[in-house]
């Protein structure tokens, strides 16, 4: 049953064939109208009334017979009595027989109970609302296929539609597969995987209009879950099937849709997201989604938003797209279409485009993108200052109001960043791991607002200003002080192969997890293996990396690795031991222009806050002595 080959259709031509196969019949409902937003229309609808029914006052003040005004002015001021010249009204009231104007509050002096004196005469149908003048009966309201507006159930209740009809919404069957996955917990087992595609997947088509029909988890057997096709296709106008969709022994998808009806696509020239089957049984679209995160909410959209779409006979909407400039080398490969996730920051007014991890099964990538970079077949990648266009995720408003950090991983960033949205909710903190060498080099070309850094000099034993001066040649940066922090060994709680020193990391049953070059904590780590005279052939996983100390961390927790050099906070968050090597000092280098913004002003009152300082020390492992204090400017 295995099929190994899976196709390389390009993916405009999959999403065209699929689109082309389907013609929806939805079926009608009627709504009540205040409950009817967002839905869409099922054919055009009149006004059964008018929209004022009557002639209506648009003022307060009195209505008057105009041709009765005339000659009226500053030198001969015309005196009206009431009843026989006028009668009081207020906005909305109808206007009288015998009336045609009215003459606001405002412009009418009152000599007694029964007589006014204007100054000025008025035109015919002055400040009066004409029956119909917004909505007349027999007029479209709406047409037919149009989402509705707040606005448009107005103009339907003025026009005295109550009720509405509207499309049905489609119902998109929703079936995550996989013996290994469980309900969402909080305690999961080894061996288990949370579910939780299902939920992304029904919040996605919900919010483009459809009714998600969560089907639940269906274990990797091929008869249960061409069973659960047939009775989704059944009971939906569109059928999601989750995992199960590559090639591998119980990748079961493509041929439970053969059995059961047609294949149209199985795998497209993408990347992520290559693994997708597309084919129809009983003549609705199934669309067998990859298990991997990433890969299975770029095909959502790819394949089901364009059919809810075309259900309601409406246009796609398209998000916004802006040119940016690449900040760092992105590669790409021949024949495959590339989508990549990435952090956009405004710096100076350029925007700069920075990719995130592109592995498919990463969750956060998603979660942590502004936008993605659409690489085409046949195009290599982009280089370093290349211009690109990039498709947002966030409002653009958002991105201009994003302080950009690179740099060193530390929790403060997380601290800064809760802080920041409570002094000003309109500001936000991006912060990216690319290592302290790294996040100099970013900041240096002009490429974020700020890095945090903490490298050691072994020649001197300070830290940072050495290679602030070697690399951050020809930019004004201001260097920040923002804490102390214990660098340490990251053990299994109890310590149970007693580690104390970096020679112990030397032991032939010991597993050593290290950061990415270019960070100040492996750096810390050389000179420490330098001071005692130890190659790093000597550590078993030394080439081994993480980007952050959290990840040191879990790879301790999980028994990945025995060891690891990190902060306290990162072992304390996961329950882990930690022997203190050393205190070092974590600064933030600042571009001064930002340092000089109301942004960099702002930031700058929050490291100097008490509150600051009692979120930090309450981690542990965290002093704040000198936090705010201005260590180099250039």
């Amino acid at each position: 049953m295995r099929k190994i080959y899976l196709e390389d259709k390009p993916l405009q031509e999959a999403q065209l064939q699929l689109c082309e196969r389907f013609r929806f019949e939805p079926q009608v409902e009627i709504v009540s109208t205040p409950q009817a937003l967002g839905r869409v229309t099922a054919q055009p609808v009149y006004a059964k009334v008018s929209m004022p029914n009557y002639h209506a006052s648009a003022m307060d003040g009195i209505a008057v017979k105009a041709e009765k005004t005339y000659g009226a002015s500053e030198l001969q001021p015309l005196r009206l009595k009431q009843k026989e010249d006028y009668v009081v009204v207020d906005t909305g009231d109808p206007i009288p027989a015998g009336f045609d104007a009215v003459i606001m509050i405002e412009d009418i002096h009152q000599l007694d109970e029964e007589t006014v004196e204007i100054l000025d005469a008025v035109a015919p149908w002055q400040h009066i609302r004409p029956i119909g003048e917004d909505v007349v009966v027999g007029e479209v309201i709406v047409p037919d296929h149009y989402k509705l507006r707040p606005v448009d159930l107005g103009a339907l209740l003025a026009g005295g539609n109550v009720t509405v009809p509207v499309l049905r919404k489609p119902r998109v069957a929703i079936i995550p597969t996989g013996t290994e996955l469980i309900a969402p917990a909080e305690c999961v087992n080894e061996g288990e995987i949370i579910e939780f595609n299902g939920t992304v997947f029904a919040a996605y088509v919900e919010e483009w209009g459809a009714e998600p029909l969560y089907r639940g988890i269906v274990p990797d057997d091929y008869a249960l879950i061409r069973e659960a096709v047939r009775t989704a296709v059944k009971e939906a106008d569109i059928v999601l099937l989750n995992a199960g969709s590559s090639a591998g022994r119980e990748d079961y998808t493509v041929h439970v849709i053969e059995e059961l009806g047609e294949v149209l696509t199985h795998g497209v020239a993408t990347r992520p997201g290559k693994p997708v089957v597309v084919g129809i049984v009983e003549g609705k679209p199934v669309i067998g989604l990859p298990g991997y995160p990433v890969s299975a909410y770029l095909n959502l959209e790819w394949f089901a938003r364009p059919l809810i779409h075309q259900y309601y006979g409406l246009m796609e909407p398209k998000r916004q797209r802006i040119q940016a400039k690449i900040g760092r080398r992105i590669v790409s490969v021949m024949g495959a279409e590339d989508f990549v996730r990435v952090t956009i920051g405004c710096i100076d007014g350029q925007y700069i485009v920075n990719p995130l991890t592109r592995a498919a099964g990463v969750t956060m990538s998603m979660v942590r993108a502004d936008g993605l970079l659409r690489i085409p077949p046949g195009h290599l990648g982009y280089e370093q200052g290349e211009m690109a266009e990039v498709e947002l995720y966030r409002p653009l408003e958002q991105i201009n109001h994003t302080i950009v950090s690179t740099g060193s991983h530390d929790l403060s960033m997380d601290i800064l960043h809760t802080l920041i949205r409570q002094e000003n909710p309109q500001l936000f903190l991006n912060s990216s791991h690319v290592g302290s060498m790294g996040g100099i080099m970013a900041v240096q070309k002009g490429e974020a607002h700020m890095a945090g850094v903490h490298l050691f000099d072994e020649a001197t034993g300070a830290y940072n200003e050495t290679y602030i001066a070697k690399y951050a040649k020809g930019r004004d940066v201001v260097l920040v002080q923002l804490v102390y922090r214990q660098q340490g060994w990251i053990v299994p709680k109890g310590n149970p192969l007693s580690i104390q020193s970096v020679s112990d990391l030397t032991r032939a049953n010991i597993t050593y997890m290290n950061r990415q070059r270019g960070a100040g904590t492996r750096l810390l780590f050389d000179y420490l293996l330098k001071e005692q005279g130890i190659s790093r052939e000597d550590i078993y996983g030394y080439s081994r990396e993480a980007v952050s100390h959290l990840s040191v961390a879990a790879a301790v927790a999980g028994g990945t690795a025995d060891v690891g050099l990190g902060i306290f906070s990162a072992a304390q968050a996961m329950g882990l031991d930690f022997i203190p090597v050393a205190e070092e000092r974590y600064d933030l280098l600042l571009s001064r222009t930002f340092f000089e913004s109301p942004e960099g002003e702002t930031l700058m009152k929050i490291i100097r806050s008490a509150e600051f300082a009692h979120r930090m020390e309450s981690l542990g492992g965290y002093s704040c002595r000198d936090s705010g204090t201005i260590l180099l400017q250039s």
